[in-house]
């Protein structure tokens, strides 16, 4: 039999440190070897306990989740799963622990509504069990581009045809790779860019907003109707599918999930390929599952390129190593690697 992954719960409500125990210890894979108040109760019971991932809560008395989350990954690096109220305000802080290092969040309430949450157990639980074997990044981010005359730049893009029209999926891990990558694009890159990052509504404004402010290219959530073009990035919508028509404009819809998720790289992936043909390129990061395999395929059948995260920096080598073991990977890169070759490809 497995070993259990063992997982310390920190809340500074009891009523909330009781419920989320209960609920995980209903899977025999999981141990709940303590539970923690606030960060610095967390941080000795993290060194005395060694848990294999932590779910933290942000707002807390004493020190709060992002001072422990900072903390704790330097000194002693342990997957960690946010509690997050799905709120404006919890998107921000969510996307800050992301980037501080945290693997995934989690909507709180989900797991707190005694009314149809079988579906939120069996999430949380999933996320605990990918986190317990998530790579951590113990690079900090920093980002090579500026974003100093972007308005101007962007101005000069426009004005260029491109060669190029980018897809670039992720899930699990996506947003810290994503600031790892989108800084590092030139404002001159001959091609339009679309993101789909699995996440939740509300959070994929706060992920577009946080690269916007780190970038040289103009980064936003796309909306219907939106025309892509060089020097411009949208990210698909929580809970839309984003797709291109001939008239370079952006369409969403809320048709079926594929693999399971909405936004879908997979639905994305084909409508680019049947819609640019040879002159599509897809890049996929880290992140749990398979979808963009299916996407990946329709893209090499139109003749584009697919370009995929090493093993190495991923969080969760699972979309990556699906497209590698299908066999439609043209190149495996690490992260730092990947803007040189995304430009050298659109060159």
């Amino acid at each position: 039999m497995n070993e259990r992954t063992r997982v310390l719960v920190v809340d500074d409500s009891g009523f909330v440190r009781a419920v989320v125990s209960k609920k995980l210890e209903s899977d025999p894979g999981i141990e709940i070897v303590g539970v923690a108040n606030d960060g610095i109760d967390a941080i000795e019971k993290v060194r005395a306990l060694k848990p294999d991932v932590i779910t933290l809560d942000v707002m807390m008395p004493r020190m709060d989740g992002l001072t422990f989350l900072e903390h704790i990954m330097s000194e002693c690096p342990t997957p960690v799963v946010m509690l997050s109220a799905l709120t404006s305000e919890g998107a921000d802080i969510s996307m800050k622990a992301l980037e501080l290092g945290a693997i995934d969040f989690f909507l709180k309430p989900s797991i707190l509504n005694p009314v149809g949450d079988d579906n939120s157990i069996t999430d949380l639980i999933s996320k605990i069990k990918v986190a317990a074997k998530a790579r951590l990044g113990t690079k900090k981010l920093a980002c090579s581009g500026t974003a100093q005359h972007k308005e101007e730049n962007n101005a000069d893009a426009r004005n260029r045809s491109y060669q190029r029209t980018i897809v670039i999926g992720t899930s699990t891990g996506g947003p810290r790779a994503l600031m790892q990558l989108i800084p590092d694009l030139p404002i001159h890159i001959p091609a339009s860019i679309l993101v789909v990052q699995h996440m939740p509504p509300m959070f994929t404004k706060s992920l577009a907003e946080r690269l916007d402010d780190a970038s040289q290219l103009e980064v936003r959530e796309a909306r219907a109707g939106d025309k892509i073009r060089p020097g411009l990035v949208l990210i698909a919508p929580g809970n839309y599918h984003m797709v291109v028509t001939r008239g370079n404009r952006v369409m969403l819809n809320q048709e079926p999930p594929a693999c399971g998720v909405r936004p879908s790289v997979d639905i994305t992936m084909e409508s680019v390929a049947k819609t640019y043909g040879s002159n599509c390129l897809g890049v996929v990061l880290t992140g749990m599952g398979v979808d963009g395999t299916k996407g990946a395929s329709c893209i090499k059948a139109a003749g584009g390129k697919v370009l995929v995260e090493d093993e190495s920096t991923c969080a969760v080598y699972g979309m990556p190593m699906s497209i590698v073991n299908a066999g439609y990977a043209d190149k495996v890169l690490p992260l730092q690697r990947m803007a040189s070759e995304i430009v050298q490809m659109c060159s």
